[in-house]
């Protein structure tokens, strides 16, 4: 099988033609893209032009880092320095540069080159990694890296370097740390008189560039002009893959896509939808369960003991392989869907997985097909909550609250079994009602599919939800919500006023494996307001149980959490705090999530006027979180803090997520489907 570097991506030639018909060569006196953005502790810096991408991520406080990614081969390199007595502040000056340069062999090395001003009396370098990103990545996870991957610092004329091969003799990676201001003394950085360090940081790849593309050749002229957003989308789009995010995330991610595609649907130009869902289709398993992450680069040869650097696919998830289908007909659904839709579903497709057999694009949809009726059978026999779809064995995670703790130790998920998988069999019925998969059938087995999804899809509707369904009495309610505000040093009168006679009622995050449900309050009714119509009684608990205000419901001075353990035991409650990756923080993609749902039900003509309402005044509060957060809108997540001003109650505020040192790890900068907002 070629390099994976070399066939990964869209692949369908049509589709990428199409998409990079309008791409704009780098020009030679000016970066392309060259902005930087500071979060908290962390200053990043893009870079991209021509054949180069790079960002770099100083990371301040008293235990100072860097880290440069690069999107080719997911590689880069990182620089940890001993702990500090006083914070370390770090300042990007003038544009970084591109740097092309050649290894003592003669391959080309690409890379960033930036100069950097220091605030600090003086820095000791540590650690360095110079490999994949996952590595990195999880070396933060306290991960050891291979031995075979470490690089011994060289020093020369101020200059402080890091070289070598990738393991299988490839070109590789170079690390340069060049003093301008300041001195290097017993292996330290010393500051001058002015108590500021300046050097120049160097950080250069061997692996093989993507093909960038920029947001004109994705978007309509419909699209927000948010300058923000558009950079970073066109710094995380090419012509083989959208990455999922930057720093950690620098690939493709299967869920993000599909998540990207759908709520960027409005103004994507058809062909970036096509390309988009032909990425994860190329990376089915032979099963049709769809990739969540691909494995590339160095990791990739670590993986296979250094006999190839083909891709390696993780397929952990299940949400990803239940949202291919409702994202497909959805776009299918559109007017350019239905001009194109025959023609996209009979372009063949060179798959990924060398054990998949390649295809046209429609028996690649079978085959995800065919694993959806497997996942969803025993359910639509006998609607037990053990007959769910369960996390896969030994998986703490399964969707997309992907951390440890994201589903409270659940087993099966919300989001999962109450929508995506009656929206899935649904996504089957419309696409067999418009004939679209007669071509891979035959017409007795395309009359039996429809009919059968059909069932099913009323079986998951009517059983999956009320298995999720919690109802707690007015005095409960208003105790818990009191103990949480005060634990949290927030006032709990506009949250206890929230909760009426009738009490509280709202769908649990998760069951455990007895199915016993799991009391915390979330964001994911986002997913039933955009892929189902749901009954105005049921639309009206799912909104209302998101509007109240938090902690009885979701909605704070911060946006909208993405969960509430208020109604949960203590020890859960410290696991879903503000520094937890899926406790109560502010996820971007929610937030634009809720309000494309919203707006996609307003569309609706059976709503009663009370309904409708509900509805207006919940997209108003939408609206108006998502501009009061414009500046971490496109980052991939933050959190708050409680900010006390005299003779006012104590407020949330929204600070950026890894400025603390509870935080479990720091945002991305740029996460892809953080720009979705591009699209409301």
């Amino acid at each position: 099988m070629p390099s994976a570097m070399t066939t990964t991506g869209f692949l369908v030639a049509a589709v990428l033609s199409a998409v990079t018909a309008t791409a704009h060569p780098a020009t030679a006196d000016r970066p392309e893209l060259a902005f930087s953005q500071r979060e908290g502790l962390v200053l990043n810096i893009f870079l991209r032009q021509g054949a180069t991408a790079a960002h770099l991520v100083a990371r301040g406080g008293t235990r100072p880092r860097v880290v440069v990614a690069f999107p080719a081969g997911n590689s880069g390199a990182e620089l940890t320095f001993a702990p500090t007595a006083q914070p370390v502040v770090w300042r990007g000056v003038g544009t970084p540069a591109a740097v092309l340069e050649q290894d003592a062999k003669g391959r080309p090395l690409r890379g960033i080159s930036s100069v950097l001003d220091i605030t600090t009396p003086e820095l000791r370098p540590a650690h360095a990694i110079l490999s994949s990103i996952r590595i990195i990545r999880n070396a933060q996870a306290g991960q050891e890296e291979p031995a075979a991957l470490r690089a011994e610092p060289q020093f020369r004329d101020r200059t402080l370097a890091w070289a070598r091969d990738r393991i299988d003799g490839a070109a590789g990676y170079a690390l340069r740390l060049t003093v301008l201001r300041g001195r290097w003394q017993d292996g330290r950085l010393v500051a001058a008189a002015n108590g500021h360090i300046r050097l120049r940081l160097t950080a250069l790849t061997g692996e093989v560039p993507l093909t960038p593309l920029d947001a004109a050749s994705l978007l309509t002229p419909a699209a927000r002009p948010d300058r923000d957003a558009r950079r970073k989308l066109a710094f995380l789009s090419y012509r083989e893959k959208s990455l999922a995010g930057s720093w950690r995330f620098n690939t493709y991610f299967g869920r993000d896509t599909l998540m990207s595609l759908r709520l960027l649907q409005p103004v994507l130009r058809p062909s970036a939808s096509e390309a988009g869902l032909a990425s994860v289709l190329a990376r089915l398993s032979p099963e049709g369960e769809a990739a969540h992450e691909e494995g590339i680069g160095e990791f990739a040869l670590l993986a296979r003991q250094g006999q190839s650097d083909a891709p390696t696919f993780d397929y952990g998830m299940v949400d990803t392989s239940l949202l291919l289908l409702p994202v497909l007909a959805d776009y299918l659904d559109t007017p350019a869907g239905r001009q194109r839709g025959s023609r996209f579903l009979a372009t063949p497709i060179i798959t990924l997985n060398p054990e998949t057999p390649s295809g046209r694009t429609g028996d690649l949809v079978l085959r995800n097909l065919r694993w959806v009726f497997q996942a969803t059978e025993s359910f639509a026999r006998a609607p037990l909550p053990t007959h769910l779809i369960a996390l896969k064995p030994g998986h703490p995670a399964g969707q997309w609250r992907d951390s440890d703790d994201g589903l409270g130790s659940g087993r099966y998920a919300y989001d999962v079994n109450a929508v995506l998988a009656p929206a899935a069999l649904r996504a089957i019925a419309r696409l067999c009602d418009r004939g679209l998969l007669a071509p891979y059938l035959n017409q007795s087995d395309q009359g039996a599919l429809c009919r059968e999804a059909q069932s099913r899809a009323r079986i998951w509707q009517r059983n999956a939800p009320p298995l999720f369904a919690l109802r707690l009495d007015q005095s409960d309610a208003r105790q818990k919500i009191a103990a949480y505000a005060a634990s949290l040093g927030i006032s709990a009168k506009p949250a206890i006023a929230a909760v009426g006679p009738q009490g509280l009622r709202f769908h649990a995050l998760s069951l455990d494996a007895q199915g016993k449900a799991i009391p915390v309050l979330h964001s994911d009714e986002g997913f039933a307001l955009l892929f189902s119509e749901p009954l105005a009684d049921d639309l009206a608990l799912m909104v209302e149980a998101m509007m109240r205000p938090f902690p009885a419901g979701l909605a704070s001075s911060a946006g909208l959490m993405v969960a509430n353990p208020a109604f949960a035991s203590a020890d859960l409650q410290a696991r879903f705090g503000s520094g937890a990756y899926h406790g109560t923080v502010i996820w971007s993609w929610q937030q634009a999530m809720l309000a494309a749902g919203l707006d996609r039900q307003l569309s609706r003509k059976d709503l009663p006027p009370a309904i409708r309402a509900r509805l207006v005044a919940a997209r108003a509060w939408a609206g108006h979180a998502m501009r009061s957060t414009h500046t971490l809108a496109n980052s991939e997540l933050w959190s708050w803090r409680v900010s006390h001003r005299t003779g006012q109650p104590a407020q949330i505020r929204p600070v950026a997520y890894g400025a603390a040192a509870k935080d479990a790890d720091e945002s991305n900068a740029a996460q892809l489907w953080s720009t979705v907002q591009l699209g409301l």
